[in-house]
């Protein structure tokens, strides 16, 4: 990670930073929505620092209708694997341990909006 737009989301914003299976499904189960942010490597990748500051601002937007963390280089690959969304920085958006969506790469502001509006009304089986 070692980006200071990305070290700010854990130490200015307290978001944990998941680093192993085990910390994904303890964060992802919890009660509510959940959003993992994937950075990516921010030395290769410009998008991974706008998505680092575009987070909270959409966190904020959405008026704390979802939590975050964010997701150690560790297993990266894996949880991108797994959830089929490839391409880095990313979104992953979860309800009750369960993966609803992902947004791959930076958007535009209104794209963002509509996206996630749409992905915090998917019926989950605990919300339907």
């Amino acid at each position: 990670m070692s980006h200071p737009l990305i070290d700010r989301l854990t130490t200015e914003f307290g978001w944990p930073v998941l680093g192993n299976d085990h910390d994904v499904l303890e964060f992802t189960t919890r009660p509510g929505t959940h959003v993992l942010f994937i950075p990516g490597d921010a030395k290769r990748n410009l998008e991974t620092a706008d998505v680092a500051v575009i987070l909270p601002e959409l966190k904020l937007a959405f008026q704390g209708l979802f939590d975050c963390a964010v997701v150690d280089d560790a297993i990266e690959a894996s949880l991108r694997e797994a959830t089929k969304v490839l391409k880095a920085p990313s979104l992953l958006f979860y309800r009750d341990g369960q993966f609803l969506a992902g947004l791959p790469k930076v958007r535009d502001w209104d794209d963002y909006m509509v996206r996630i509006g749409q992905i915090l009304a998917i019926p989950t089986p605990q919300t339907a």
